[in-house]
């Protein structure tokens, strides 16, 4: 049986062997994504809609200098797998109408750059 030889699903009907399959994502995926051009679009798309800092305490107008020091780093461990986003600020606002409350999770301005 060749690697595109239809098989029983478990629901019976025939599915194609994962291997198969094409990757989801391009090889060079994550090189545009940590392309200068995009980073500089990202920051400015997180510059642009400003808000709380997240669990470091970093605000947006502390981005530009943080990043001129820490940005090499964080690339290279983004592009090793190792980059771990920072776990996301807990908040909580009040509905509209008095309908209790609304937790909001706020990410830091690092994280929300790389998103």
């Amino acid at each position: 049986m060749d690697h595109l030889t239809p098989l029983p699903s478990p629901t019976g009907g025939d599915a194609l062997r994962r291997d198969a399959m094409p990757p989801a994502l391009h090889d060079d995926l994550m090189e545009r994504v940590l392309d200068s051009e995009s980073v500089r679009r990202a920051w400015k798309r997180v510059k642009a809609n400003p808000g709380a800092p997240g669990v470091d305490g970093m605000g947006i107008e502390d981005f530009t200098e943080f990043a001129r020091s820490n940005w090499p780093e964080i690339r290279q461990a983004l592009r090793d797998g190792d980059y771990h986003p920072q776990p996301v600020r807990r908040v909580s606002i009040p509905k509209p109408n008095g309908g209790g409350e609304r937790l909001l999770g706020i990410p830091t301005v690092v994280d929300r750059v790389i998103q």
